[in-house]
């Protein structure tokens, strides 16, 4: 394939993989997955280590969840019987060794937000702000041919997910805040926190919610990789073209794994993020056995931002109909289970959305109202002739009237082009500080 020859840093990424390390056939005891415990350190699965969702080759099972996680793909293993830990095991609990869904509740309810939309708005701004400015960085180092700065970026994530602990819409509101000519590093910021916002509503610990947002966040440093013309291309890609294009994900495999101190699971998720359950994805078409839970949550974050968003070549569609498609290709393609909570979490009409209300007025979702997720808190933009008002925050859980003396509700999402908004300039204009200003009144 002749796109191996114009990656210029392959030959130097190459050179600084490790080699992995040898056993001597005396130290490989064969073990059936049942006979398995805690402690044991496995060197050699029953099937190509590419087949598996484990990413290196030789790892200790620390936990139950690890030796679920073996049991899922495997019928034996070898392993060092000369690197079984001797003394005890402090056993992480479940939800600090989040390797598959077994572990997780998706009946529970979500945890409840620490703040509220007005007092994390101002601090997610400035994380926003920050992190794209970061992000952005990484892509320019990348494209110059040098590396990534992996505690930067963790430390990053760290303050994302501080950020959407506090008040998830807020973050999810400055996500609406796309710019279709700085879009691969804006989806990546946007995938990043939308794997969080999933995380959180799945009730990760803090530690699998930064290793989430990290995958999200480094899915696609690969494109970085890819000659600019192949990837602003505002028309179709020729069949060689998408092969160049499609690259990019075994591309950011390399990069990451030459990246000092990276998260395993992060390189893993560069490699897989386009593989889908039913083995026809790419690079490695590894099937459902083969993709991890965080990697099957980014795919479905991943596919969600790309949908939404304006690019070069298309213009974003609405979350209705972006939900339609991933409800589509769930069970198939998609995790089932991991579609319906992601829609879930984020209600029917996520913060920045615009809306039409029964009386004909057009609004902008504010807060999203976990326990009414059809009664969100909304910002009044337009009146029923379509001309702009002053900003006012108004509760539709408080199941206030409208002029005629009905319940004022949302009729349904509308594009905001179809009404000369610009989200953007609204931003800009401090429609959300003057609708909170005017709330106070």
């Amino acid at each position: 394939m002749f796109f191996k020859n114009w990656w210029p840093f392959r030959r130097k990424l190459k050179n600084q993989t490790k080699k992995d390390d040898s056993f001597d056939v005396n130290q490989r005891v064969y073990t059936p997955v049942n006979q398995l415990s805690i402690g044991m350190y496995v060197i050699e699965l029953d099937r190509p280590w590419l087949e598996s969702p484990f990413l290196f080759q030789g790892f200790e099972l620390e936990t139950e969840a690890d030796i679920r996680a073996v049991k899922d793909v495997c019928q034996y293993v070898y392993i060092d019987a000369t690197r079984k830990r001797k003394r005890p095991v402090q056993t992480k609990t479940a939800q600090d060794s989040l390797l598959s869904e077994s572990n997780i509740d998706f009946g529970a309810p979500p945890p409840p937000k620490l703040s509220v939309f007005e007092k994390e708005f101002a601090r997610a701004e400035s994380v926003h702000k920050e992190v794209g400015l970061l992000v952005s960085n990484f892509m320019e180092r990348i494209a110059n041919g040098e590396g990534i700065d992996t505690k930067a970026a963790k430390e990053a994530v760290a303050q994302c997910v501080n950020s959407i602990l506090h008040s998830p819409d807020a973050f999810l509101w400055l996500n609406q805040l796309k710019n279709k000519d700085k879009y691969t590093a804006q989806h990546s910021l946007n995938v990043c926190a939308l794997a969080i916002v999933l995380g959180r509503y799945l009730n990760f610990s803090v530690a699998n919610l930064n290793n989430v947002g990290l995958c999200g966040m480094m899915h696609d440093m690969g494109k970085m990789l890819v000659p600019l013309d192949i990837l602003n291309k505002p028309g179709n890609l020729d069949p060689d073209e998408m092969l160049i294009m499609r690259s990019h994900a075994s591309l950011g495999y390399e990069l990451l794994k030459s990246s000092d101190q990276m998260y395993p699971g992060a390189i893993d998720t560069a490699y897989s993020h386009h593989e889908t359950l039913d083995g026809k994805g790419y690079p490695r078409k590894i099937g459902e056995r083969g993709i991890s839970l965080f990697t099957r949550m980014v795919t479905i974050v991943d596919m969600y931002d790309a949908i939404t968003s304006d690019r070069v070549y298309q213009k974003g569609r609405t979350h209705l109909e972006a939900t339609n498609i991933l409800a589509n290709m769930a069970g198939s393609q998609l995790d089932e289970r991991l579609v319906i909570k992601f829609i879930e979490c984020l209600g029917v009409y996520p913060p920045g959305s615009i809306v039409m209300m029964t009386n004909g007025y057009i609004a902008i979702v504010v807060e999203v109202n976990e326990l009414q997720k059809l009664r969100p808190k909304v910002i009044m933009l337009l009146d029923a002739q379509k001309r702009r008002i002053p900003e006012r925050i108004v509760n539709l859980a408080d199941m206030l009237l409208d002029e005629h003396g009905k319940v004022l509700t949302i009729k349904g999402i509308v594009k905001a082009q179809d009404y000369d908004i610009d989200i953007k300039k609204y931003y800009q204009q401090g429609v959300l500080q003057k609708g909170f200003a005017n709330d106070k009144r």
